[in-house]
């Protein structure tokens, strides 16, 4: 379905605003925020996506960041250019992928949902950002009713749907959902170090399941149902400082 088409539908409905809007908004102050701390310390600003898959939303500050990491389970098919690295890295069981203290920034996008231990996660990403560092992270919020369903199908019938939704087979990955509510997330994030943490939701099954009319029709109704009740929209937008 072409996006362009896809957006206007989407925000006639009054669904916004996109999701990508509060994660560049994010990460813009983020890096603003390293780069005053890079120019008293006199190192340039380094920054990480832990679980990039093969688009990094971090490729528009490419300009702003000395060094650009990308990490994932698997290497993708395709690795970005814009990378100086790319690492293939369990995030809940490597801790020693990065040295303590490593980055000013790092950007996990729909993540959480996929890890089996979302608080040993979240402790490595902890201990790789630099002091005052920022993790802006996004996963689902399995408070959404269509959400929750999913997240409770058994696998032998998410992994099939999973493919129909996502643009490719590739991106069809294990889903665990343990960590995967605004209170939990906020909890999770507080219990792993960091502090400042400030949560925002935002309708995004649309976008998310837009790869077909029927999902994206699924996908909207979701999104406009939920639209006027935070704690339920589908989709959480963390950002918290180390």
């Amino acid at each position: 379905m072409p996006s362009k088409r896809r957006d206007a539908i989407i925000e006639r409905f009054g669904v916004k605003p996109p999701v990508s809007d509060l994660v560049r908004a994010a990460l813009e102050d983020a890096i603003t925020h390293a780069e005053a701390r890079a120019e008293s310390s006199g190192r340039p600003v380094a920054a990480l996506d832990a679980g990039c898959g093969r688009i990094s939303q971090l490729a528009s500050f490419r300009g702003r960041i000395g060094r650009l990491v990308g990490a994932d389970i698997h290497r993708p098919a395709t690795a970005d250019a814009h990378f100086d690295e790319f690492a293939v890295v369990d995030l809940c069981e490597s801790r020693d992928a990065f040295q303590t203290g490593t980055f000013d920034v790092i950007l996990s996008s729909f993540t959480l949902e996929h890890f089996a231990q979302p608080s040993a996660a979240l402790t490595n990403l902890r201990a790789w950002l630099a002091p005052d560092g920022t993790l802006v992270a996004t996963t689902v919020n399995r408070r959404h009713p269509f959400v929750g369903a999913y997240l409770a199908l058994p696998a032998f019938v998410r992994r099939p749907l999973q493919r129909l939704v996502k643009a490719s087979a590739a991106d069809a990955h294990v889903l665990v959902g343990a960590c995967n509510d605004p209170a939990v997330v906020a909890a999770a994030l507080e219990g792993a170090g960091f502090h400042d943490v400030r949560l925002q939701t935002v309708g995004h099954l649309a976008r998310a399941w837009g790869r077909t009319w029927p999902t994206f029709a699924f996908g909207l109704l979701g999104d406009v149902l939920a639209r006027g009740i935070p704690s339920r929209r589908s989709t959480i937008v963390a950002v918290a400082r180390a």
